[in-house]
């Protein structure tokens, strides 16, 4: 007697093979985003008042060709465009981390005050008379201070996310207006130099400044795609994340005190730039999907490339001689903010019908 035929169910494909395709434009997305990164870098290096062919700038910021070009790349332009790149890796990946955290498409430093933290440490010193190599280490303790201040006024409710955004755009409010205070008490000859701190600007920075913000960035980086499975974990909500075993305060926190450090050394270099924070997270998810901790990894990417194109465009497109790069990044904010919020309006009626 024949055996009945029958049809088998055809084998799902293993989860290295379902990974394999995102694997692959991930790195083909991170390739591109580099090679943008080294054009842009280029570009920086190679214009201004004193044009150099692009081959020659690059092998002036290695030290090579004539001393004159070295100089000029080296002790000038190159230390503004480092700064860029590392700031903006460093807010294009803390937005990352805070709208995940907050579960919020509009969270970002300012949301949560850290900007404000770091611009009221910076104006504080200047007003105190103190060097300007000290200002950056007054940034960062500004915005330390700010998240000390939204996680004792938050930690009552457990760190709840709405408690968060709430108590974090008070603090945002108050430290904006200490810093006006400040300002407007300012001598005529500091106001310039206070300026820096409150629309945010990579101009005269030292390498001096760039290296020291740098390394803390690699360390505060590495620490966020370290926690990546705990941000992972809580995408799932409270009471699952609790369910699996992890301490949701404890781990909220944690990932708060990463991303208030990233922002903290981004607003330390080049003041409270906006808009990077705010966007890099959106782009990033409307080009690669679900977030993964190679996605924290291209948004740090987007953000420098972000950042550091914003400083070209302030150099050499505009006809306002020392604009801040902030101006910049707040112009095209502005707008980009209204279309998240009339979005997120939208599926709030959408949700209710």
């Amino acid at each position: 007697m024949t055996a009945p035929h029958t049809t088998a169910a055809p084998a799902t494909p293993p989860a290295d093979a379902r990974r394999a395709p995102l694997r692959r434009r991930l790195v083909a997305y991170a390739v591109t985003g580099l090679a943008v990164l080294l054009l842009l870098l280029t570009a920086s290096v190679a214009s201004g008042e004193m044009s150099i062919p692009p081959a020659a700038a690059l092998r002036a910021l290695v030290g090579l060709g004539d001393p004159g070009d070295v100089l000029v790349v080296q002790q000038f332009r190159a230390p503004r465009a480092v700064a860029a790149i590392v700031a903006g890796a460093g807010l294009g990946a803390a937005g990352c981390v805070l709208q995940r955290l907050f579960r919020n498409p509009l969270a970002s430093p300012d949301v949560m005050g850290v900007t404000g933290g770091a611009s009221l440490g910076a104006v504080a010193l200047l007003a105190a008379g103190a060097s300007q190599a000290l200002i950056p280490l007054g940034a960062l303790g500004g915005g330390l201070l700010a998240a000390l201040l939204l996680g004792v006024f938050a930690w009552k409710s457990g760190l709840a996310v709405t408690r968060l955004v709430l108590t974090g755009l008070a603090v945002q409010a108050g430290l904006a207006a200490a810093v006006n205070l400040m300002i407007v008490r300012f001598p005529a000859e500091l106001a310039g130099s206070a300026l820096q701190w409150t629309t945010g600007s990579v101009y005269g920075r030292t390498w001096t400044e760039v290296w020291g913000a740098a390394a803390a960035m690699v360390l505060a980086l590495t620490a966020a795609l370290a926690m990546h499975r705990r941000l992972a974990v809580l995408d799932l909500g409270d009471d699952s994340a609790g369910a699996l075993g992890l301490n949701t305060s404890t781990a909220r926190l944690q990932l708060l005190v990463t991303a208030v450090a990233l922002a903290s050394l981004a607003a330390a270099l080049a003041g409270p730039v906006t808009f990077v924070a705010l966007a890099v997270p959106h782009i990033v998810r409307f080009v690669t999907g679900p977030p993964t901790a190679a996605t924290l990894a291209l948004a740090a990417v987007v953000g420098a490339v972000l950042l550091l194109a914003s400083d070209l465009v302030v150099q050499h497109l505009l006809p306002v001689e020392g604009l801040p790069v902030g101006a910049v990044t707040a112009t095209l904010g502005a707008p980009w903010l209204l279309v998240l919020m009339f979005r997120q309006s939208s599926a709030v009626r959408r949700s209710q019908t």
